[in-house]
Parts: C-alpha cells; sequence; structure tokens
C-alpha cells in the first residue's frame, strides 16, 4: 500500500505527526511527505517538532515545489491522500483544481484517478465560503474528516482524542489503529 500524506499551514500540526506515527506503524505501507512552508511554520509554532522529525516517519519526502515528483502523476499508483490538517487555502485550491504546487497537483491527481482523498480541515469557526468549498470538495468525493472532539470513547484528554480523529482517517483506508476506541453501541 502507498498514501501520500500533505500536511499545510492550517493549526493542527501534530494531527499530521500523529497519523505519520501511526502509519509508519503500518507493515508494507509506503507513505510520501509533502510538507508545506506554512507546514513547517505552523509545526515550530505549535510544538518542538521541527520537519526533520516529520521527514523520519516518512518512507520518502517531497519538496511542495517539485512538480516533476513521482506522485504529481497519474501514472505513479498510490491508494490515495491524506491532508492533515488542512487549510482553507489548500481546501479552496484543491476543489478549484488550482494545483500551483506538489500538495495541490498530488490532490487534483487523487481526484482525476479516482484515488481515495481524506481532507482533515482545520478552521473554526466556518464561513459560508468555507463550507461551500467543504461542500464541493465532497460533491467531487473528497472524505472530509474535520477533528471534531468525541467524548463517547473516554476521550478525555487532548491526546486521546487526537487518537481518536487518527484513527477516524486511517479507517477511511480500512487500516487499523490499536488506541482507536471505535463505538461499540450499548444493549
Amino acid at each position: 500500500m502507498r498514501l501520500i500524506v500533505g500536511m499545510s499551514g492550517a493549526s493542527g500540526a501534530i494531527l499530521g505527526y500523529e497519523a505519520l506515527k501511526a502509519l509508519r506503524d503500518v507493515p508494507g505501507l509506503e507513505t510520501h511527505l509533502i510538507l508545506t512552508e506554512g507546514a513547517a511554520q505552523t509545526l515550530r509554532y505549535e510544538t518542538a517538532l521541527r520537519p526533520e522529525d516529520l521527514a523520519a516517519l516518512a518512507s520518502v519526502v517531497h519538496e511542495n515545489e517539485n512538480l516533476a515528483a513521482s506522485i504529481a502523476s497519474g501514472s505513479f499508483p498510490t491508494d490515495g491522500m491524506i491532508v492533515i490538517p488542512c487549510s482553507m487555502k489548500t481546501l479552496a485550491g484543491i476543489v478549484s483544481g488550482y494545483a500551483e504546487n506538489l500538495l495541490l497537483r498530488a490532490a487534483d491527481v487523487c481526484l482525476k484517478e479516482g484515488r481515495r482523498l481524506v481532507l482533515v480541515p482545520r478552521e473554526t469557526p466556518l464561513s459560508p465560503l468555507h463550507l461551500r468549498n467543504l461542500k464541493e470538495a465532497a460533491d467531487l468525493g473528497c472524505r472530509i474528516v474535520p477533528p471534531m472532539m468525541t467524548f463517547y470513547n473516554g476521550a478525555d484528554t487532548v491526546g486521546k482524542m487526537i487518537q481518536c480523529i487518527v484513527g477516524k482517517v486511517l479507517s477511511q483506508f480500512g487500516l487499523p489503529y490499536a488506541p482507536f476506541v471505535p463505538w461499540q453501541g450499548k444493549d
């Protein structure tokens, strides 16, 4: 299995880091990381992590300016892409087909090839424009997994809530994530 992980400059860099950690532990999974300049800046603002820490978790790291990268072509097979976190700017680029950088081009390739594209949008409150773009993304076939808090699974810390979001994202690709506690129902 081969997945692309794109991180844009929205708040929530820790979500991308935790997703990469979880994906690293999936046997046989190859990850291709694209980190935008905004993502690198947000990572520094929000965490003690460095871009090198993220790169160490990925199988392959691509420069966002490299539109000649393997993942910029539909003939390079992947199982899809996760954009985590997904800024509203990146969302707008995806829904408009404005593939000015590798992250946007890779997302465009996923759409044109019918591959799964999972967006983890990070903004609040959402404006009517954001909501329109999210609906457009969903209409184009994107899976929208906003990082919303959960409480049914005993997620009483931020760390547990992050695990829940990562679990929800990985489940979009049928991947297990042991820390994720899904709803079991009540009888």
